[in-house]
């Protein structure tokens, strides 16, 4: 049995083991981070965009997170709770979680159990349109068995309980501050959102969105010695190439993230010697999303690209099966692995890669491109080439509007399935947008991938921790990003499958290690083979830092910045 299994199984968990000793708060000054797509709040709940979560996790933290190893270890509790100690109840329906004593919010006020249940008030109230509510599927309540004791009732057996307020996109935020930010009024609370008052090692001095954060440390923060940095300059904005640059050759900045460059020229840059690259594989996956919904330009606000319970507003080409089955037998992701990632990236057909006992192995005919399988599929589907070579049906061409975030690997990958497409009959218009907007969650914007005004998008996501249930949920009917969500939503393709939905209700009632890996690989393959989204590359967390930082433990099972507190200048 492997350790994640042991953890999963028997919930045991790994105590955090202490960073270097710290002569000083403050003592190695400024630290420079550079993160190419820009954050545009300091509130997670309201963007799915990992670029938030990571911002944000210098700043709020959760009860616990996952290690670099994917081990589970406290933050804002003084251990993690298990049956064997009590904290989990024999019939695994409630959580006890002892919360760490004296430990103050970046304003001086106490941090109580208080604010976790805020928090689970905050996202789960219908209004707010709250981007991690699959955190909380599954809680039937939250009590404050005193200020420091937090029970957390489910409304079935929750075999795995480390979920809510678990993990850098399930952080704890003050009741105090955001008291009248709840519900509909949630985007509308700016210097909350800018500003969030933490826990962590940092606080935000200055916040400008979709640019530059100014970060300090925080005075109150529990480790008197940490964090080593008196200041943190969080740059946003860019491109990736540009980022890997300024610490892997010119020693501009100390840490840059996302390195989504050609793996040739990031060897290049590392052979200045002034930096080192760093990768760690967990659960990412580059892939395109297919939109079940009708995403024309024609329809109001209430109907573009929005879900409907019952059906009435389906994509008029991509809702055909031979269509996406075409599409994705077009896609080559061996080639495309090799080209934008090298060593890494691994090609893939899976949205749910990691960990080990959770991959499917039914889906691996995608790694073999079949062009002519795809043009046969088209053409038994009554779809005929036109006098330009694109494909006609019933007066409709087969022409498909593609986006993206500015990225130049991402437009390589663009340009090269378009052609691919080309090759089958299919008109592709590319479009890419600003990842700082692309990813931003502003509910007034057109040009979120939540709001998918296009027929395909392609980017990463992943997920925290090592069991994929919230993650896995989040393809369920539901969850489809709409007006009265504002616009947030996890469920992106707006596909809904009831049986799917059993089967993530299944998930979470099951709690054999083995029967649990059945269900995850279950639902993963119908994903994949109804074609919902085409995966491409499961790709490892790519970033580097300069040769004079030191603590740094990269981490795809969290967000990067897990232990920051822990970075300082290498001696």
């Amino acid at each position: 049995m492997t350790k994640m299994q042991r953890m999963l199984a028997a919930g045991t968990a790994l105590a955090l083991c202490a960073g270097p000793a710290l002569a000083e708060r403050g003592a190695d000054g400024e630290l420079k981070i550079i993160y190419w797509q820009a954050p545009s709040t300091m509130n997670p709940y309201l963007s799915g965009g990992t670029k938030e979560v990571e911002a944000a996790s210098m700043v709020i933290e959760p009860l616990a997170r996952f290690s670099d190893t994917g081990d589970i270890v406290p933050a804002l509790a003084a251990e993690i709770p298990t049956v064997e100690n009590g904290g989990v109840s024999e019939d695994l329906k409630s959580i006890t979680w002892k919360l760490k004593q004296d430990v103050l919010w970046a304003d001086g006020t106490p941090f109580t159990a208080a604010d976790a249940i805020f928090t689970y008030e905050y996202c789960t109230n219908p209004e707010g349109g709250c981007a991690q509510t699959t955190y909380f599927e599954g809680v039937a309540g939250m009590e404050a068995l005193d200020d420091h004791t937090l029970k957390i009732s489910f409304t079935e057996p929750k075999p795995f309980p480390y979920t809510a307020l678990v993990g850098s996109e399930s952080p704890i935020i003050q009741a105090a501050q955001f008291a009248d930010c709840t519900g509909a009024k949630a985007p509308e609370c700016t210097e909350a959102n800018f500003n969030p008052i933490g826990t962590g090692p940092f606080k935000v001095t200055e916040f400008r969105a979709n640019d530059v954060i100014t970060l300090e440390a925080n005075e109150n923060y529990r480790d008197p010695d940490k964090p080593a940095f008196a200041k943190v300059l969080f740059k946003g904005g860019g491109d990736a190439e540009s980022a890997a640059r300024s610490v892997l050759q010119t020693g501009e900045f100390d840490y840059a993230w996302n390195l989504q460059i050609s793996p040739e020229v990031l060897t290049e840059m590392e052979a200045a010697g002034k930096g080192k690259v760093v990768v760690a594989f967990a659960t990412s996956v580059e892939r395109v999303h297919v939109n079940f919904t009708n995403p024309d330009p024609a329809l109001g606000p209430d109907e573009r690209s929005v879900w409907k319970e019952d059906g009435s507003n389906p994509h008029p080409i991509l809702s055909e099966f031979a269509v996406r089955k075409a599409l994705s037998k077009a896609i080559d992701p061996v080639i495309l692995t090799e080209i934008g990632y090298g060593k890494t990236g691994r090609p893939t057909c899976n949205v749910l890669p990691g960990p080990e006992i959770y991959a499917s192995s039914a889906n691996d005919d995608c790694l073999t491109q079949n062009l002519d399988e795809a043009k046969k599929l088209l053409d038994d589907a009554g779809w005929v080439p036109g006098a330009d070579g694109v494909r006609e049906k019933d007066g409709r061409r087969l022409s498909f509007l593609f986006q993206t975030s500015t990225n130049a690997v991402r437009q390589e990958f663009q340009a090269i399935i378009k052609e691919w497409w080309s090759e089958i009959g299919v008109e592709t218009e590319l479009r890419n947008v600003s990842a700082s907007v692309f990813f931003g969650g502003d509910p007034g914007s057109p040009d979120t991938f939540q709001k998918f005004y296009a027929d395909l998008e392609m980017y990463t996501n992943n997920f925290s921790g090592v069991d994929p249930e919230a993650y896995m949920g989040t393809w369920t009917c539901d969850k489809a990003p709409r007006p009265s969500t504002q616009w947030q939503g996890e469920n992106i393709n707006r596909w809904c499958n009831k049986e799917y939905d059993a089967l993530a209700v299944k998930f979470a009632n099951t709690a054999g290690l083995d029967e649990r890996a059945k269900i995850a690989k279950q639902m993963n393959d119908m994903l994949m083979q109804d074609y919902v989204m085409f995966p491409i590359v499961y790709r490892g967390g790519t970033s580097a830092h300069s040769n004079t930082l030191a603590g740094v433990k990269i981490n795809d099972w969290d967000s990067e910045l897990w232990n920051i507190a822990d970075w300082h200048r290498a001696k």
